[in-house]
């Protein structure tokens, strides 16, 4: 068996060795890791070379830190350490971080794996984040969810009456769908009130949440047709302030879901639904991806800057 220091070596891989996590086959690429497939077309290629774009930047403020720092906060990853396409990979390079080869030499440790259900090691850390925090499955961040807020968002597909929502439990996978209730449940398929955020124009919008330590950082508001609401593609991103999103009661309840969650570090997907203006929390990601493509690059720089001046202030005073 592999130890998880071995891996976190392994994982310390350069850029061309990163293709070993992706797989291509019929025009479709397969991400390991989470097993996703995503159509391999010209859209995709615009994307990645926007990323890519972004990670020399990325690079050169890494650089820059290496020059302009004495002291380097050093962040141990287990089982894996981030790609780069990661939010905290970015944040944590911006911030200056070092990325550690043990427990022992690092100031923090984070429990950093893509599975929907794992079971986290030990931290073997005094500052451990997201050890806690395991099962993302869309069922149990339902549950959670009607915990922290008091309103439910999973419905009995045999009972419920009128449209839904049916998405797998598995995260990253985008495969959710609209049907018609009452109906039988289909193997591993959850099911959920359809949230409305869409406005007279037919514009869906969607309030990715980066939360550091449990609060709230960095809002990315989406917009794309109702009509594509399940799609990864978006039509506009930008970056907001919590505050100038979320109610301070609002953002007392996502609060207490991370809490609930025991998510220290994560990006939540939040709708508020238009007629009732109640907020829904519908996905959990303890790894995710980012910034999104479309952003321009003062807010890239904006929310790059945010996440990582909260993940230093996370890993040296928690």
């Amino acid at each position: 068996m592999t130890s998880d220091t071995e891996r976190n070596t392994d994982n310390a891989a350069p850029f061309g060795f990163w293709l070993r996590d992706f797989r291509a086959e019929n025009g479709r690429i397969f991400i390991k890791a989470t097993g996703v497939w995503i159509v391999n077309d010209w859209p995709l290629w615009a994307d990645i070379g926007r990323w890519f774009s972004y990670y020399v930047l990325v690079r050169a403020m890494s650089v820059w830190n290496h020059v302009r720092l004495k002291r380097r906060p050093r962040i141990w990853f287990t089982p894996h350490r981030p790609r780069p396409w990661y939010v905290i990979w970015a944040a944590s390079v911006w911030a200056g971080v070092t990325f550690a080869r043990s427990p022992e030499e690092a100031d923090a440790a984070f429990y950093f794996e893509d599975q929907t259900i794992a079971e986290p090691p030990a931290p073997h850390h005094q500052r451990a984040f997201n050890f806690g925090c395991g099962d993302v499955s869309k069922s149990r961040v339902a549950d959670v969810m009607e915990a922290a807020f008091g309103y439910p968002l999973k419905i009995d597909p045999l009972t419920y009456q009128g449209e839904a929502v049916e998405k797998g439990e598995l995260n990253g996978v985008h495969d959710g769908r609209l049907v018609q209730c009452p109906r039988p449940p289909a193997p591993g398929k959850t099911y959920q009130r359809l949230i409305k955020t869409e406005d007279e124009t037919g514009v869906a919008r969607d309030l990715r949440t980066v939360c550091v330590g449990g609060r709230p950082v960095v809002v990315f508001a989406k917009t794309k047709p109702a009509a594509a609401r399940f799609s990864i593609q978006n039509t506009a991103v930008s970056v907001c302030g919590p505050e100038d999103v979320f109610a301070a009661e609002e953002l007392d309840q996502i609060a207490r879901f991370c809490a609930a969650m025991r998510l220290d570090w994560g990006g939540l997907d939040i709708l508020r639904e238009r007629a009732s203006g109640r907020l829904y929390i519908v996905d959990v990601n303890k790894t995710d991806t980012g910034p999104a493509v479309v952003l321009s690059w003062r807010d890239r720089v904006r929310a790059t800057s945010a996440l990582a001046a909260a993940l230093t202030r996370l890993v040296q005073t928690h």
